[in-house]
């Protein structure tokens, strides 16, 4: 078992940054991948950005994976001693309201999500 739990959302003017926090409990050794997913009402939820144990491995990976509508933008970290994966957003804009979920791969390929964060651009 995995629990995910998201913070740092909230309203933010175009242009504007926000961090959000994923911090994962449980069978955390068995995580192999983190990442962000995305989705607004009456929409298919969407990958925005994963990183996998590779990624952070000394030999390096393919680097972390981003969507093209956050590439540039937006930044993920991983700080695996405390369990905690990161999204910095910066320059954000109107299209990036959604409510952002964290999403952790195990064994087997289990898939763990989060409850969700509200993230709001607007004026």
């Amino acid at each position: 078992q995995v629990q995910l739990v998201e913070s740092g959302g909230g309203l933010v003017q175009p242009g504007g940054s926000l961090r959000l926090s994923c911090a994962a409990s449980g069978s955390i050794f068995s995580i192999n991948a983190m990442g962000w997913y995305r989705q607004v009402p009456g929409k298919q939820r969407e990958l925005v950005a994963v990183i996998t144990d590779a990624d952070m491995s000394i030999t390096g990976g393919s680097g972390p994976n981003y969507a093209d509508s956050v590439k540039g933008r937006f930044t993920i970290s991983r700080d695996k001693a405390k369990n905690t994966v990161y999204l910095q957003m910066n320059s954000l804009k109107a299209e990036d309201t959604a409510v952002y979920y964290c999403h952790a791969e195990t064994n087997f390929e289990f898939d763990w999500w989060g409850q969700g964060t509200q993230v709001t651009v607007s004026s």
